[in-house]
Protein backbone atom coordinates (compact mmCIF):
# COMPACT_ATOMS: atom_id res chain seq x y z
CA UNK A 1 0.00 0.00 0.00
CA UNK A 2 1.21 3.45 -0.78
CA UNK A 3 1.34 5.63 2.14
CA UNK A 4 0.76 9.22 3.28
CA UNK A 5 1.56 11.00 6.33
CA UNK A 6 -0.09 13.91 7.32
CA UNK A 7 1.38 16.30 10.27
CA UNK A 8 -1.14 18.21 12.64
CA UNK A 9 -0.85 20.14 15.54
CA UNK A 10 -2.06 16.85 17.98
CA UNK A 11 -0.11 14.72 16.05
CA UNK A 12 0.89 12.85 12.69
CA UNK A 13 -1.66 10.82 10.74
CA UNK A 14 -0.86 7.99 8.43
CA UNK A 15 -2.82 7.06 5.65
CA UNK A 16 -3.16 3.73 3.65
CA UNK A 17 -4.01 4.68 0.16
CA UNK A 18 -6.52 1.63 -1.19
CA UNK A 19 -7.08 1.44 -5.18
CA UNK A 20 -10.61 2.57 -5.89
CA UNK A 21 -10.73 0.35 -9.08
CA UNK A 22 -13.57 -2.32 -8.61
CA UNK A 23 -10.52 -5.18 -9.36
CA UNK A 24 -8.74 -4.07 -6.38
CA UNK A 25 -11.71 -5.64 -3.80
CA UNK A 26 -9.04 -8.12 -1.94
CA UNK A 27 -6.43 -4.89 -1.15
CA UNK A 28 -9.09 -2.67 -0.09
CA UNK A 29 -10.30 -5.53 2.47
CA UNK A 30 -6.51 -6.05 3.58
CA UNK A 31 -6.04 -1.97 4.01
CA UNK A 32 -9.27 -1.95 6.00
CA UNK A 33 -7.75 -4.87 8.52
CA UNK A 34 -5.21 -2.86 9.86
CA UNK A 35 -6.60 0.46 9.90
CA UNK A 36 -7.91 2.24 12.97
CA UNK A 37 -10.72 4.18 11.03
CA UNK A 38 -11.47 4.07 7.78
CA UNK A 39 -11.72 7.75 5.24
CA UNK A 40 -14.01 6.49 2.78
CA UNK A 41 -13.80 9.21 -0.52
CA UNK A 42 -16.52 9.58 -2.87
CA UNK A 43 -16.22 11.71 -5.68
CA UNK A 44 -18.88 14.05 -5.87
CA UNK A 45 -19.41 13.71 -9.57
CA UNK A 46 -19.37 9.99 -9.74
CA UNK A 47 -21.30 9.46 -6.12
CA UNK A 48 -21.45 6.19 -4.66
CA UNK A 49 -19.81 3.48 -7.11
CA UNK A 50 -19.90 -0.18 -7.13
CA UNK A 51 -15.94 -0.39 -5.88
CA UNK A 52 -17.92 2.33 -3.16
CA UNK A 53 -20.19 -0.40 -2.09
CA UNK A 54 -17.12 -3.28 -1.69
CA UNK A 55 -15.86 -0.92 0.42
CA UNK A 56 -18.90 0.08 2.76
CA UNK A 57 -18.60 -3.67 3.11
CA UNK A 58 -14.88 -4.60 3.98
CA UNK A 59 -15.37 -1.32 6.50
CA UNK A 60 -19.01 -2.69 8.65
CA UNK A 61 -17.46 -6.51 8.33
CA UNK A 62 -14.22 -5.57 10.23
CA UNK A 63 -16.34 -2.66 12.44
CA UNK A 64 -14.27 0.23 12.32
CA UNK A 65 -15.68 3.92 12.44
CA UNK A 66 -15.75 5.40 9.44
CA UNK A 67 -15.65 9.04 7.55
CA UNK A 68 -15.96 10.43 4.54
CA UNK A 69 -14.71 12.41 2.43
CA UNK A 70 -16.65 13.74 -0.46
CA UNK A 71 -13.76 14.28 -3.13
CA UNK A 72 -14.11 17.02 -6.39
CA UNK A 73 -16.18 19.77 -4.55
CA UNK A 74 -14.57 22.11 -6.58
CA UNK A 75 -16.44 20.35 -10.18
CA UNK A 76 -19.73 20.26 -9.18
CA UNK A 77 -22.51 21.99 -7.73
CA UNK A 78 -23.49 22.04 -3.87
CA UNK A 79 -26.83 20.10 -4.34
CA UNK A 80 -24.98 17.12 -6.04
CA UNK A 81 -23.23 16.55 -1.64
CA UNK A 82 -26.84 15.87 -1.12
CA UNK A 83 -27.08 13.30 -3.48
CA UNK A 84 -23.70 11.74 -2.60
CA UNK A 85 -25.14 12.07 1.06
CA UNK A 86 -28.39 10.23 -0.11
CA UNK A 87 -26.82 7.44 -2.12
CA UNK A 88 -24.36 7.05 1.22
CA UNK A 89 -27.50 6.82 3.87
CA UNK A 90 -29.23 4.20 0.99
CA UNK A 91 -25.74 1.99 2.34
CA UNK A 92 -26.52 2.53 6.03
CA UNK A 93 -24.01 5.48 6.09
CA UNK A 94 -25.91 8.41 7.74
CA UNK A 95 -24.52 11.48 7.97
CA UNK A 96 -24.22 13.18 11.41
CA UNK A 97 -26.39 16.32 9.73
CA UNK A 98 -29.14 13.83 9.30
CA UNK A 99 -28.93 12.30 12.38
CA UNK A 100 -26.35 9.75 11.78
CA UNK A 101 -22.76 8.79 13.07
CA UNK A 102 -20.75 9.49 9.87
CA UNK A 103 -19.51 13.03 9.07
CA UNK A 104 -19.10 13.83 5.55
CA UNK A 105 -16.38 16.46 4.90
CA UNK A 106 -16.13 18.26 1.85
CA UNK A 107 -12.86 18.67 -0.38
CA UNK A 108 -11.23 19.14 -3.16
CA UNK A 109 -7.71 17.04 -3.25
CA UNK A 110 -7.08 19.62 -6.57
CA UNK A 111 -7.97 22.89 -4.31
CA UNK A 112 -6.98 21.66 -1.00
CA UNK A 113 -10.54 22.76 -0.02
CA UNK A 114 -11.63 21.00 3.54
CA UNK A 115 -8.82 18.91 3.42
CA UNK A 116 -7.76 20.53 7.27
CA UNK A 117 -11.31 20.44 8.32
CA UNK A 118 -10.80 16.61 7.13
CA UNK A 119 -7.42 16.23 9.34
CA UNK A 120 -9.34 17.77 12.08
CA UNK A 121 -11.94 15.66 12.30
CA UNK A 122 -9.86 12.55 12.29
CA UNK A 123 -7.83 13.92 14.82
CA UNK A 124 -10.93 14.52 17.10
CA UNK A 125 -12.32 11.34 16.38
CA UNK A 126 -8.88 9.61 17.33
CA UNK A 127 -9.24 11.08 20.47
CA UNK A 128 -12.47 10.39 21.47
CA UNK A 129 -11.35 6.72 20.53
CA UNK A 130 -8.36 7.67 22.75
CA UNK A 131 -5.88 5.78 20.41
CA UNK A 132 -2.19 5.91 21.71
CA UNK A 133 0.87 3.30 21.22
CA UNK A 134 3.00 1.88 23.83
CA UNK A 135 6.15 2.82 22.52
CA UNK A 136 8.50 0.77 25.42
CA UNK A 137 7.50 -2.71 24.33
CA UNK A 138 8.57 -4.26 21.54
CA UNK A 139 7.45 -3.46 18.13
CA UNK A 140 4.39 -4.74 16.58
CA UNK A 141 3.26 -3.76 13.30
CA UNK A 142 2.30 -4.70 9.90
CA UNK A 143 4.11 -5.19 6.88
CA UNK A 144 2.68 -3.08 4.38
CA UNK A 145 4.95 -4.56 1.37
CA UNK A 146 7.87 -5.85 1.16
CA UNK A 147 10.38 -6.57 -2.28
CA UNK A 148 14.03 -7.30 -3.01
CA UNK A 149 15.84 -3.97 -3.90
CA UNK A 150 19.41 -4.28 -5.59
CA UNK A 151 22.21 -3.18 -3.29
CA UNK A 152 19.76 -3.30 -0.03
CA UNK A 153 18.32 -6.87 -0.31
CA UNK A 154 15.25 -7.55 1.47
CA UNK A 155 12.96 -4.21 2.37
CA UNK A 156 9.67 -4.08 4.13
CA UNK A 157 7.74 -1.17 4.64
CA UNK A 158 6.22 -1.66 8.17
CA UNK A 159 3.65 0.40 9.95
CA UNK A 160 4.45 0.25 13.77
CA UNK A 161 1.14 -0.10 16.01
CA UNK A 162 2.86 -0.56 19.26
CA UNK A 163 6.32 -0.61 20.13
CA UNK A 164 9.53 1.23 18.71
CA UNK A 165 11.50 -0.64 15.83
CA UNK A 166 15.43 -0.67 15.91
CA UNK A 167 18.30 -1.81 14.09
CA UNK A 168 19.43 -5.10 15.20
CA UNK A 169 15.75 -6.54 16.48
CA UNK A 170 14.97 -9.73 15.65
CA UNK A 171 11.43 -10.00 13.20
CA UNK A 172 9.22 -12.82 12.52
CA UNK A 173 6.50 -11.86 9.96
CA UNK A 174 4.28 -15.09 9.58
CA UNK A 175 7.28 -17.92 8.32
CA UNK A 176 10.19 -15.18 7.72
CA UNK A 177 12.35 -13.95 10.31
CA UNK A 178 15.44 -11.87 10.15
CA UNK A 179 17.09 -9.13 12.23
CA UNK A 180 16.80 -5.62 10.91
CA UNK A 181 19.64 -4.24 9.69
CA UNK A 182 18.89 -0.19 8.42
CA UNK A 183 15.69 1.65 8.82
CA UNK A 184 14.87 4.68 6.79
CA UNK A 185 11.99 6.87 8.18
CA UNK A 186 9.47 7.84 5.63
CA UNK A 187 6.52 10.19 5.34
CA UNK A 188 4.87 8.49 2.21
Amino acid sequence: FPSHEAHTDHGNVVFLDTPGHAAFSKIRQRGASVADKAVLVVAADDGVMPQTIESIKAIKALNIPVLVAINKVDKVDKTRLEVVKRQLSQHDLLPEEWGGEVVCVPISAKTGEGVDHLLEMIVLQSQLMELTAVRTIPAQGYVLESKMEKGRGPVATVLCRQGTLHVGDFFSAGPVWGKVTSLTVSSG
